[in-house]
């Protein structure tokens, strides 16, 4: 057992493991997922890894394929409601956990970038075949979709972002860096509680639904686990990966067609909360980042809901989808 696990139990003692409140494992033990989680074993770093993914077939297939990238504080399985709906449509689906999160491994020692997500990704579509597909990303997925387009440009059908972070440089604008150990002690306080609040205000713009406490849960469960200090640590290492690696200098590289899918409510920046308060209010204003980075992209069609918050897809699920679909249309 590694030395974050042994110190993982300590740490929790008894009384925590037996409380009513859900508690996963390192790696989202416990948590059940919409469709069959399986595993692709590969070596990256000098390390073997496993990245945990859904794979799920349409009943009438359109001949096209969606690969779904998950944000930083969610999992393969929050694209829960858009994988039936991109399935209904004819859509083969992929929905991967990446290295670091959710139910995939999570090394002690790991340099996370942006390009080497992509490939762990574009690894794993080549094991199944997939030579060609859309990809589409969510929050810290949205910087990693566009990452991927700009790697494997002719791969990529289209590259849809929803909400994507890094719409902004948060270095260039004043937000002051932090390290990962100071990351690590933050992350090490995570607690349902604060995940609840801070989702009711910036995932749902303060429209709370009983039914998004399976979100917090999933995350708060793992910060309960046997693995909270490993999870920590990780959460920690891909903070600073989001932090210090923005793609918002390349998007008028991109080379495909870009759907850009934005609730307006949301304000989501990294490290907003030790920013300086002069420049605090004006972090995340997505009314004004989406249009200005739509504006930079050669092919990009903006799509925005006035009344939603940074989760579109979980918060008003037929209206995001309907929108989604009518644009997509049929993919290149």
């Amino acid at each position: 057992m590694s030395r974050w696990l042994c110190c993982s139990f300590l740490a929790l003692g008894l009384p925590a493991l037996a409380a009513e409140a859900p508690v996963y494992g390192p790696e989202l033990e416990g948590f059940d997922y919409p469709h069959p989680v399986k595993r692709f074993e590969f070596e990256s770093q000098g390390k073997r890894l496993q990245m945990a993914y859904m794979d799920v077939q349409p009943a009438k297939p359109n001949g096209h394929t969606l690969v779904l990238l998950h944000g930083k504080n969610f999992c393969a399985a929050t694209w829960e409601g858009s994988i039936k709906a991109l399935t209904d449509a004819g859509y083969r689906v992929v929905a991967p956990d990446q290295i670091g999160f959710c139910k995939s491994s999570k090394p002690e020692h790991y340099q996370y970038s942006f390009h080497q997500l992509a490939a762990n990704t574009r690894a794993l579509l080549e094991h199944l075949g997939i030579r060609r597909h859309a990809v589409m990303g969510h929050s810290m997925g949205g910087m990693l979709a566009t990452r991927f387009a700009l790697l494997y440009p002719q791969q990529v059908e289209r590259l849809v972002l929803v909400n994507p972070i890094g719409l902004e440089d948060w270095k260039a604008v004043g937000v002051p860096w932090r390290s990962v150990d100071q990351w690590y002690a933050r992350e090490l306080k995570t607690d349902a509680e604060g995940i609840r609040a801070y989702q009711q205000n910036t995932y749902y713009a303060g429209q709370w639904r009983p039914e998004f406490d399976r979100w917090v849960e999933m995350q708060a469960g793992m910060f309960r686990g046997p693995g909270r200090e490993l999870v920590a640590w990780n959460s920690a290492l891909t903070y600073d990966m989001v932090y210090t690696q923005p793609v918002y200098y390349e998007f008028g590289q991109l080379q495909v067609p870009t759907l850009l899918l934005i609730g307006e409510k949301d304000n989501t920046a990294i490290g907003k909360d030790a920013a300086p308060a002069e420049i605090r209010g004006k972090l995340g204003d997505y009314p004004r980042i989406s249009r200005e980075v739509a504006a930079r992209i050669p092919d990009a069609t903006l799509v925005t809901f006035a009344d939603l918050g940074h989760s579109p897809h979980i918060q008003a699920p037929e209206r995001f989808h309907q929108a989604l679909l009518e644009k997509l249309g049929t993919p290149r």
